[in-house]
Formats: C-alpha cells, structure tokens, sequence
C-alpha cells in the first residue's frame, strides 16, 4: 500500500509534448526521476500484482495513473488495447487522456479510457449476446426511471402518497450496487415495511425495463459484473 503525496512540476517539459515518448529512446527513467516524486515513482513501476493507492485531493494520482500506462506501454510492452483505465466523472477520464496523448501521441488512441459508466456500456454493446440484451439498448436517466417506477406502483396498486417513488428507487439502487438481483431480494426481505413494497415493485420494474430495451445506470455496473 502506497501514500503518494503531491509535489509541484508539469506532467512533461514542451519537448515530451511535442515528442511522443516512444520516438525518445531511455528517456522513461530520466522522466519520472525528474516529473515524480519517490513513492510516485514506486507506484508507476510496480508490475506484480494489484496495488492500492490511498491519496488525497490534488496529490497526483492522475499524474501516476497516466505514468504508469506509459511505462507499461514503453518499458514492458503492453498493448493500449489491453489497458483499461476508469475514473468517476468525464471531465476526469477526459483530463486523464489529454495528458497521456501528450506523452504517447497517436499511441494513446486505442487506450480504453472513459468514466465506469461508460466502460460498461462499451462492454455490455460488444458483449450484448452473452448479457442477453439487444445491442441497441436505451439507457434511462433519473427521470425515466421514475416515471417508470411510478408507473409499477400504479398497476400493482401501491399508494405513492404513502410510499415516496424516490425512497424506492433509492432502495433499488442500493440493492443493484450491491448486486441484489429481485429474485434473491425476494428470498431475504422482511415481510413489512419500505422493503415488503420494494420486494413487489423491484421485480417488475425490472421486467419493464426489459420489455423496452432498457437499462438504468445501476443496471450497467450490475450487468456487467454478472
């Protein structure tokens, strides 16, 4: 486990920028000796195995994350396209490809790059016969959602003045994060309350996401992990 902390220096001089690292023969080490601190420099390198990372805000961890995919790339060979590299939101995953195009010029193009969302969209597309979807599946927003979800209560006769719609999407968000599928869900909810409601509409919202082609942004991680 690492603690990389944060230290004041541009990601690459303007001739890194100019010049893809892969047209600069041996210049990896002189460049992270001089762009990265010590605990940056180990996380970059380290090729056994997994490694966690715990760093706060601004301390860098775009900077190594994008160092290190050069150093797999120029140091050890690995393909672009067999590197992924995930992030939460697209001003992220968009800053991140900036500054990896800087040092790998059109190299970086096949790099898998994108929020989680985004990946699993791409995956579930590419993979939609193993998923059992159609590959042009809609994806639903909050509001479709909701509509959706009313709509559920509404034929299976649930009062939404007494069970707030948005207190059960949030439960049926919780329960797809945790990869509670309904069948099991069924299995293990108590027979009162907001989770005997959620036990009724959660298996057919899900059917009626189905029967338009549907999935919500829950449903892309869940999906995906199955």
């Amino acid at each position: 486990m690492l603690y990389v902390t944060d230290e004041q220096c541009p990601i690459a001089s303007g001739y890194i920028r100019s010049t893809p690292l892969f047209q600069v023969p041996n210049l990896m080490d002189e460049l992270l000796q001089r762009e990265l601190n010590p605990p940056q420099q180990e996380a970059v390198r380290h090729t056994d195995g997994p490694l966690l990372i715990l760093a706060g805000a601004g301390s860098g961890k775009t900077r190594v994350i994008t160092y290190r995919i050069a150093y797999l790339m120029q140091m050890h060979g690995v393909l672009p396209q067999n590197i992924l590299a995930v992030t939460f939101t697209n001003k992220a995953a968009a800053e991140m490809r900036q500054r990896i195009e800087g040092l790998l010029g059109s190299a970086a193009m096949s790099l898998w790059m994108s929020t989680f969302h985004a990946a699993c969209v791409r995956i579930l597309r590419r993979e939609a016969d193993a998923a059992r979807l159609s590959p042009q599946f809609v994806i639903y927003d909050t509001s479709d959602q909701l509509t959706l979800l009313r709509q559920c209560m509404k034929e299976l006769h649930i009062d939404a003045e007494l069970y707030a719609p948005q207190s059960i999407m949030r439960r049926i968000s919780t329960l797809k994060n945790e990869l509670m599928d309904p069948d099991t869900f069924i299995q293990e909810a108590g027979d009162f309350g907001l989770d005997e409601i959620v036990s009724h509409v959660y298996p057919l919202y899900q059917r009626r996401l189905q029967d338009n082609g549907a999935l919500d942004f829950d449903d892309l991680l869940m999906r995906t992990v199955q």
